[in-house]
């Protein structure tokens, strides 16, 4: 278990206390064991300094970061090399060495630690079976995609068997299907080895993917947490509804929604089938005609995730009729106005 109490970082920029940034206010999460926990925030949220703080690779101002218990703020400089054995961590960059194939890229965690070399081949070549690469051994990174890149640094991370995986914006350089491919190995891996991972990103769509826990950041401060479903679903905070329904999108615009209307937000959350075509059916057999303004839709294992921002008629009989129908279907239904 991962406990952040009271956590605070202040870097100065200059001597003068003036010119202090506060990255993290008073930070408090408990991440339990086997968890996917996201955690999402917009650029310069604090997300990537408060992963660091996670393995002591940043030191917190104030507050304290535990460890199964143990305060790791406290540990020496020999305690916290052999903590970050068992605390991997991956990046955008991949941060492998170009100079080594790959099969030694994997093995190099292992020769730090001293383990024998045909131990540690042998490890790594299990490794490349993990993340699919097996015939990449004598490659070196430049000859490889991005995806791929990143697949190697998994296996390397996850060399010294850790017991968490950090993944700093792990996918942020990918494209949209390799992106995905990278996601599903890293549920794989936490399904098969109950290893827990805390997901830095920007990008809702990969938390909604692979994490069952979030928190959202905000200026250094924590503004939402809980259950990914609970907070996709019902967004409290400004900053998470601007996540889960950005204020950008097209035609999510409310100056934009025509008068004497009702506007309703539909929730997908898995419940229902991709393939379920639920406005024509509204039409079909309700006889309500609903103008889609905007939808943020897609689908996973042939389930249905995501938003939609409908117009209705503002006719009190219809919207109930149309909220039951989407209930009877599994859709959340929030009238917005």
């Amino acid at each position: 278990m991962i406990e952040i109490k009271n956590l605070s970082k202040v870097f100065n920029t200059e001597e003068k206390k003036l010119n202090e940034v506060a990255a993290l206010k008073d930070i408090n999460l408990t991440i339990n064991d086997g968890d996917i926990f996201g955690i999402i925030g917009m650029s310069g949220a604090g997300k990537s300094t408060l992963v660091r703080c996670m393995n002591m690779l940043e030191r917190p101002t104030s507050g304290s970061v535990l460890i199964d218990g143990k305060d790791i703020g406290s540990f020496s400089s020999k305690e916290l090399r052999a903590l970050r054995s068992k605390i991997a961590m991956i990046f955008q960059g991949f941060n492998l060495l170009m100079q080594r194939t790959c099969l030694d890229n994997i093995c190099f965690p292992l020769e730090l630690r001293g383990i024998k070399k045909s131990i540690a081949r042998k490890k790594a070549f299990e490794l490349l079976e993990t993340v699919g690469l097996p015939d990449k051994a004598q490659s070196f990174p430049s000859q490889l995609s991005g995806g791929q890149q990143q697949r190697i640094a998994i296996a390397r991370a996850l060399a010294t068997e850790p017991k968490v995986l950090l993944c700093d914006e792990a996918t942020s350089a990918l494209d949209p299907k390799t992106t995905e491919s990278i996601l599903d190995l890293i549920k794989s891996i936490n399904e098969k080895t109950g290893i827990t991972v805390v997901v830095i990103t920007h990008q809702m769509n990969v938390v909604e993917k692979i994490c069952n826990k979030v928190a959202i950041l905000d200026g250094g401060k924590i503004v939402e947490e809980g259950e990914v479903q609970k907070v996709f679903m019902h967004p409290k905070s400004e900053t998470a509804k601007h996540l889960v329904i950005p204020d950008n999108a097209e035609g999510f615009d409310e100056k934009s929604f025509s008068k004497n209307k009702k506007v309703l937000r539909a929730v997908f959350n898995g419940k229902t089938s991709a393939d379920s075509s639920l406005i024509a059916l509204l039409a079909k057999e309700k006889n309500i005609m609903a103008n889609i303004r905007y939808a943020a839709t897609k689908s996973i294992l042939n389930k249905a995730y995501g938003n939609m921002i409908l117009e209705l008629e503002d006719d009190e009989k219809i919207v109930k009729e149309a909220i039951d129908f989407f209930s009877e279907n599994n859709v959340t239904v929030e009238v917005l106005n």
